[in-house]
């Protein structure tokens, strides 16, 4: 009785094990018909069943197109049967894809975020006038707010002005403006409440001992 059972440290390797071992014998079945007419009926019978897993998405036609493929994977690339969609390689899926471009950011400015860069060349496309300068000043008070969320000491107006001449390569300068930014007190006014609100614990009176 022992020979006939089949331990899994024994069995050949799951290539998709969602799909469990009887469909990968399946497909091992598959490979292995010489007729290719039978073999192409056995293979859509293959792709029934991997439907019927998921019936709700078995008729869409990029889900089909996914389980073709995935016929193909759990083959190894081995079963040769007409698909109604182009044929992936081994090459194409053991592809590495490209590196993803990491944000730049300044480093000595990395508390303003990546956001303000964004928002500081979006400004510098606006037409002069008072829409483009109500931006810049919303601009360079959220850069306050940040730096003081950074830093909890008070900070120059000069300083943000700096920073934001730096940031837009010079084209936007508040230097020699009139107007002076939000107070540093009120940027910080939320900040200290939410600190300070934290919820009540809730208790249990003990009963009394007697």
């Amino acid at each position: 009785m022992t020979n006939a059972l089949e331990y899994n440290s024994e069995r050949n390797h799951l290539i998709i094990p969602e799909y469990g071992r009887h469909l990968q014998k399946m497909v091992d079945h598959a490979i292995g018909i010489e007729d290719d007419e039978e073999r192409n009926k056995v293979a859509r019978s293959i792709i029934a069943v991997m439907g019927n897993m998921n019936p709700h998405l078995r008729d869409v036609p990029d889900f089909q197109h996914k389980l073709w493929d995935q016929l193909f994977i759990i083959s190894d690339f081995k079963l040769n049967v007409e698909s109604p969609f182009p044929e992936p390689s081994k090459e194409q899926l053991e592809e590495h894809p490209e590196p993803l471009a990491y944000p730049q950011n300044f480093p000595k400015y990395r508390f303003y975020g990546n956001n303000i860069k964004r928002m500081i060349d979006e400004a510098k496309q606006y037409d002069e006038g008072p829409l483009k300068e109500a931006l810049v000043y919303t601009i360079a008070n959220h850069m306050k707010k940040s730096f003081l969320n950074w830093n909890r000491d008070t900070v120059d107006d000069n300083v943000i002005f700096d920073h934001l001449k730096e940031l837009s390569n010079g084209e936007l300068n508040l230097k020699n403006s009139d107007e002076d930014l939000s107070d540093s007190s009120n940027l910080l006014r939320g900040r200290k409440k939410h600190s300070k609100s934290s919820p009540k614990k809730s208790g249990r009176k003990g009963r009394k001992r007697h």
